[in-house]
C-alpha cells in the first residue's frame, strides 16, 4: 500500500485512489477505522428510477467500506425525496408523487445491489429508508428537539444556498428544511445503526457538519463527516454527462454497451483517475496502464471500460460489449450482436422511414432537428455508408444480417430491427 500517513487499510487505500477530500477529524477516523468496524451511509434520494455515473463515486466508497471490513448503509430517502435536495440547484425540483417514489426507490435499491453485499453479517451492507421515521415526525416536537439547535445564520452561510440566493432565484421554505432533515437523519442512524460516519460529496458538506454538530449537541456523541471531491473530466466536463443525457447504471435506462463505450471514450488525461476510483484493480495495476502512451492507452481505456462495466453489470456482459465494440470498430461488422437494439414496426420500415426520423426516434439525437443538422454535418451512417440527404429513406432492404446500423459520429451506434 502506498504510504500516505494513515493507519487504517481504508483511509490509505481512499487516499491513494483519490476518495477523500474533507474530513471533519481524520486522525479520530483513522484511529476508529485502525480499532475496528464503522458504519458509515450515504444518502441517494430517489429522483430517478436509476442511479447515474455522476453518483458512482459514493457508491464505490461504499464498496471499499465494505472490502475493508467496515459496514456500509445505505440511506434511501423516501422520505426526504418529497422536498428534494437544493443543494447547488439552479431551481426547486418538481415534487414527487408516492407512486413515483416508491417505483424510484425500487430502481435505485437494484443499482446499489449491482455493487454491494447486503445481509446481515458484521460487514454486509444496511439498505435503509428515511421515510420510516420522517414520516412520523410531529412538527412541534421537530422544532422543540432539532430545530432550536440549528442557527439561520448559519445555514444561509452554506454554499448550497448562497449560490441560490446570490442569483436572486430564492429558496422555499420547504427546501431550507432539507439541511434540518438530513441531520436528523445522521442522528437516526446513529441510534438504529450505530453509524459514526456519514460520507458525501463536498456540495454536502454543510449538510454533513450540521448533522455532526445536532448529534454532538443532543446526544453527547461524536461522529464523523468526509467528502469526495466533485469530479470532472480533465477537459472541465461534469462527469456522468453526455450530450447524449445522463450514464445510467440500469440497463433499462442505458444499453450495457453504451455504457462500455462511455468508459472508452474517457480522455486520455483521466485514465489513470478512473481505473483508481472506478475499478477495484490493484494500485500498481493501476499505474502500469496509466503510464501507456500513444496508440496502447486505447488498451487501458478497453480494460477501464470493462472493469467498470463488470462492476455495473457483471463480468459477461461486460465482455460481450468489449467484443460488440471490437467487431464493430476494429473487423468493420455492421451488424454485431451486442450493439443496443431499436425495434420498428416491419411494416412501417417495409415503406420506408426518413432518416433524419429515424435517427431522433432510436435515441441516437435528441429532435428531428438535430438529427437534420447530423446528417448535413456528415456524421450520419446507415451500415457505415455516409447519409447525404436527410430525406433519405431507411428500408428493410438496407438490412444486413437481418439489422440497419444507424451511426450518429464515430462512437454511437444502433441496430434497427424489424418486427411484427
Amino acid at each position: 500500500m502506498v504510504e500516505n500517513g494513515y493507519t487504517s487499510p481504508f483511509m490509505q487505500e481512499a487516499a491513494a485512489r483519490g476518495f477523500l477530500f474533507q474530513c471533519t477529524d481524520e486522525k479520530a477516523l483513522d484511529d476508529a477505522m485502525a480499532k475496528g468496524s464503522v458504519a458509515a451511509y450515504i444518502g441517494f434520494d430517489p429522483t430517478a428510477d436509476s442511479l447515474h455515473v455522476g453518483s458512482l463515486i459514493q457508491i464505490m466508497m461504499l464498496r471499499l467500506l465494505q472490502k475493508h471490513g467496515h459496514r456500509p448503509v445505505a440511506l434511501m430517502g423516501g422520505g426526504t425525496a418529497r422536498i428534494g435536495d437544493p443543494s447547488f440547484r439552479e431551481e426547486a425540483r418538481r415534487l414527487m408523487t408516492e407512486e413515483t417514489i416508491t417505483t424510484n426507490l425500487a430502481g435505485i435499491e437494484g443499482c446499489l445491489r449491482q455493487f454491494l453485499a447486503f445481509g446481515d453479517a458484521p460487514s454486509d451492507a444496511v439498505l435503509a429508508n428515511n421515510a420510516e421515521w420522517l414520516d412520523k415526525l410531529a412538527y412541534i416536537d421537530l422544532l422543540r428537539d432539532v430545530g432550536v439547535h440549528f442557527s439561520i445564520n448559519r445555514m444561509l452561510a452554506f454554499d448550497s444556498v448562497k449560490s441560490r440566493l446570490d442569483r436572486e432565484q430564492g429558496l422555499t421554505f420547504l427546501e431550507f428544511n432539507y439541511s434540518i432533515l438530513q441531520s436528523y437523519d445522521f442522528r437516526e442512524l446513529n441510534r438504529r445503526y450505530g453509524v459514526t460516519l456519514q460520507l458525501g460529496g463536498s456540495d454536502q458538506w454543510g449538510n454533513i457538519v450540521s448533522g455532526v454538530d445536532l448529534v454532538r449537541r443532543t446526544d453527547q456523541k461524536s461522529v464523523m463527516g468526509l467528502t469526495t471531491p466533485l469530479l470532472t473530466t480533465s477537459s472541465g466536463a461534469k462527469m456522468g454527462k453526455t450530450a447524449q443525457g445522463a450514464v445510467w447504471l440500469s440497463a433499462q435506462r442505458l444499453p450495457v454497451f453504451d455504457y462500455w463505450q462511455f468508459w472508452r471514450n474517457t480522455e486520455d488525461a483521466d485514465v489513470g483517475r478512473f481505473l483508481r476510483l472506478f475499478t477495484d484493480l490493484p494500485l500498481d495495476e493501476c499505474a502500469r496502464l496509466e503510464a501507456f502512451e500513444g496508440a496502447d492507452i486505447n488498451e487501458a481505456k478497453k480494460i477501464l471500460a470493462t472493469e467498470a462495466t463488470a462492476l455495473c453489470h457483471g463480468r459477461a456482459a461486460a465482455e460481450a460489449a468489449a467484443e460488440a465494440a471490437r467487431k464493430t470498430f476494429e473487423e468493420g461488422h455492421v451488424a454485431a450482436a451486442d450493439l443496443p437494439v431499436y425495434h420498428v414496426a416491419a411494416a412501417e420500415l417495409s415503406a420506408g422511414i426518413p432518416v433524419f426520423r429515424l435517427l431522433a426516434e432510436s435515441g441516437l439525437v435528441k429532435t428531428n432537428g438535430e438529427a437534420r443538422r447530423l446528417v448535413r454535418g456528415g456524421g450520419a451512417r446507415v451500415n457505415t455508408i455516409p447519409v447525404t440527404d436527410e430525406n433519405q429513406l431507411v428500408t428493410q432492404a438496407d438490412a444486413v444480417e437481418g439489422a440497419i446500423r444507424l451511426s450518429s459520429g464515430k462512437k454511437h451506434h444502433i441496430l434497427v430491427k424489424a418486427e411484427a
